[in-house]
């Protein structure tokens, strides 16, 4: 085996495990009631807030380093689980069960990721650098919001906040992060904040309905569909982990900002299957509906910051910058890995052969990270060997 192969296998080991924090739910539900936020989802997400609320950074903060310590600091609940806020936790026992989790899934990566990854995430967890108390003000407000927006949460998820607020962690936010603290606590008590975060929350609460957009990928093990949301966030996993395969050297920081955002637009759109047959005119609707919907939902952060995220959001659809071909290759690569995981997946709903998946995906993969597919067929070939005439 090369050591390109030997790179590969490691860093796919590890993406296909981090697949299953999809199904660690937490206390705090989605924005529209109807279930509880998982933990993936949520990631993404973090860094979706890490990037829209950048402009309330200290100075010293690198807001690249605080998306990718959000990315990574709830993979140990894999194995360790969430625990609420307000429960009976014995918190040293769960801490000692994260940094044991911690060590097996980063071991997973070759030694070089391992020991960086890991050394992010002990960073997050000791919380005395800028970048990483910074991220830990990102992961306390966040689920404060969820509540105190959502217009049908039950009344014991209110007093939570409250005790939050007025005396849990997030009353540090009081002097970490006034702006958060004065309208949370505006909102608890029953005000309508008009203030510098009106804005940014309206953009940050509209994507959270991301959540209920079901692709045609199911998790690896089957049991549903993955939603866009925590796809978004097992992408960037997944571009991050495997960038040193990229075709040309890219800014990780865009590709990482253009696929938090690639499929924000299907809130209005949908999502459309890959493996779906469609005419021209299918696809000029679709892409007129993405485009309203650029329109609309990026409209609603304040005008330079919209426009600033509608520019990458355009870039990567345009498909020509180093950044776009490797993070549209990315976005290729995760189905296939989760179709493999699920026994076939979408390949059987829509019949694919191996030929077609190599016209559809792997010419686009190969783009942009040609070893990747190189490696990605070589592991996906049996399946269809052995499971379609062609």
């Amino acid at each position: 085996m090369t050591d390109t192969s030997s790179r590969l296998e490691s860093q796919f080991r590890f993406l296909m495990e981090a697949d299953k924090l999809r199904r660690v739910d937490r206390q705090n539900l989605i924005l529209d009631g109807s279930r509880c936020e998982n933990s993936a989802e949520h990631s993404w997400h973090l860094a979706l807030y890490a990037l829209v609320l950048a402009p309330f950074a200290p100075a010293d903060v690198s807001i690249e380093r605080v998306v990718q310590m959000l990315l990574l600091h709830d993979l140990v609940e894999i194995d360790a689980g969430d625990h609420p806020i307000d429960g009976d936790v014995d918190w040293e026992a769960v801490a000692s069960a994260e940094a044991v989790a911690a060590t097996r899934l980063f071991s997973l990566l070759p030694a070089d990721q391992s020991a960086f990854l890991h050394g992010l995430w002990r960073e997050f967890e000791a919380s005395t650098t800028p970048d990483a108390q910074w991220a830990k003000r990102i992961d306390h407000c966040q689920p404060i919001f969820q509540t105190l927006y959502n217009a049908d949460v039950p009344a014991a998820h209110i007093e939570v906040v409250r005790g939050n607020l007025y005396g849990g962690r997030a009353a540090a936010l009081k002097d970490a992060f006034p702006e958060v603290y004065s309208h949370a606590v505006a909102k608890l008590e029953g005000s309508d904040p008009q203030d510098v975060l009106t804005a940014p929350l309206a953009f940050l609460n509209e994507v959270d309905a991301l959540k209920t957009v079901l692709r045609a990928t199911t998790l690896g093990d089957g049991s549903r569909h993955e939603n866009s949301a925590e796809h978004s966030w097992h992408i960037m996993l997944y571009a991050w982990v495997l960038a040193q395969h990229s075709h040309a050297p890219v800014d990780m920081a865009k590709v990482l900002q253009m696929l938090m955002l690639h499929d924000i637009v299907e809130i209005d759109a949908g999502d459309v299957p890959i493996h779906a047959t469609l005419s021209e005119a299918d696809h000029a609707a679709i892409a007129a509906s993405e485009q309203a919907a650029a329109e609309r939902i990026f409209a609603l952060l304040p005008e330079d910051q919209g426009q600033a995220f509608r520019s990458i959001w355009e870039e990567f659809e345009a498909a020509e910058s180093a950044e776009a071909v490797y993070a549209k290759a990315i976005d290729r690569v995760q189905p296939v890995l989760l179709n493999l995981m699920s026994g076939g997946g979408s390949w059987r709903e829509y019949n694919v052969s191996l030929a077609q998946l190599e016209a559809r995906v792997g010419q686009k993969v190969a783009r942009g990270a040609p070893a990747v597919w190189d490696h990605v067929r070589t592991t996906v070939a049996p399946w269809f060997a052995e499971n379609t005439s062609a």
